[in-house]
């Protein structure tokens, strides 16, 4: 299963940006899609997640300044970033789960500057 994803880049801190992913639309059995960070040194963490049933969660460090959504008939995803801060830069990776089996994107870079 390959996803693909978009919309990294460079940004000044207090900017913003949009990631988007999109899962095969005969993926069987999606139940979340989600995006994750990896910072260097760090390890890999959640940003947010959207479920089938479409519930969102958030990692504690988002404080409401992102904001996940998506279209279950596209199997894709988007999440807007607002006020971003330096400490957000990381490889952003796009994640699928179908039947309790996880596909990774390839990775987006995010770089916050200060």
């Amino acid at each position: 299963v390959q996803l693909q994803a978009s919309g990294g880049g460079l940004v000044q801190a207090g900017g913003s940006l949009t990631l988007f992913c999109a899962a095969p639309r005969n993926i069987f059995g999606l139940t979340a899609m989600s995006w994750y960070r990896q910072a260097p040194g760090g390890e890999r963490e959640m940003v947010a997640s959207l479920t089938s049933e479409d519930k969102k969660l958030y990692g504690d460090f988002v404080k409401g300044r992102f904001t996940i959504s998506g279209e279950k008939v596209g199997n894709n995803v988007t999440l807007q970033m607002k006020n971003l801060e330096p400490t957000d830069t990381a490889v952003y990776y796009c994640r699928a789960r179908a039947l309790e089996i996880n596909f990774w994107g390839q990775g987006t870079q995010v770089t916050v500057s200060s």
